[in-house]
């Protein structure tokens, strides 16, 4: 991605070498939650320079993990986009979330972005179960809707507005992470519907208390 590389023969060298310069994998990670203008990833990323950011986004390019799209009119502009090969980046994505969960300090009421408390403190602890039946789970925080989708060993974070969730959890986005970092279940803190059953099998496959 840059002319600075590691010269290892090593997998984990090789891979830094695409991805370890500043604010590649945060960049990354703003596009595998859906396709951004310029306009919206300069106010995700606020510490970002502006010509720091075009260069990451061309890096990201030539690597085939980025793509430009033009919406049609009325809206007629430019978003960027993560391609396929970036979605191999999502499983270091999540390790590094459950990495650093623990290492964050106390949450404050206006510190925490939906999308950060979906993808950063609910969706990287989703442990695989081929046995576990399929249940759609919808988080409401903050006013904006997150699907997870559960079955058997996958998740699926696909937004399904037309399918009834198992599951809602409406409240808060630092409800999340209130009920990661201290273990104050989450039904303390947000409104939550759906059966008995539905509530242990997320509480179960998200390691959240419920």
């Amino acid at each position: 991605m840059t002319n600075r590389t590691y010269e290892q023969y090593c997998p984990v060298a090789v891979a830094l070498d695409v991805l370890g310069d500043r604010w590649t994998l945060l960049v990354l990670r703003e596009l595998l939650f859906g396709d951004q203008r310029f306009t919206d990833l300069r106010r995700a990323l606020p510490g970002m320079a502006p010509n720091l950011l075009s260069d990451r986004l061309r890096a990201l390019e030539d690597e085939g993990f980025v793509e430009r799209r033009e919406l049609p009119p009325p809206a007629a502009r430019t978003v960027y986009a993560a391609t396929a090969a970036a979605h191999d980046v999502i499983p270091v994505l999540r390790a590094l979330a459950r990495f650093g969960a623990d290492r964050l300090e106390p949450v404050g009421a206006d510190d925490v972005r939906p999308s950060m408390a979906v993808f950063g403190m609910v969706a990287p602890f989703h442990r695989p179960d081929p046995a576990a039946p399929r249940q759609h789970n919808r988080l409401v925080l903050d006013g904006e809707e997150f699907d997870l989708l559960t079955d058997g060993d996958r998740l699926s974070a696909r937004h399904r507005p037309d399918d009834r969730p198992d599951l809602v959890v409406t409240g808060p986005a630092s409800a999340v992470v209130r009920a990661r970092q201290d273990g104050v279940p989450l039904g303390e803190l947000a409104e939550i519907s759906g059966t008995r059953a539905a509530r242990r099998e997320f509480e179960r496959r998200f390691s959240l208390p419920i």
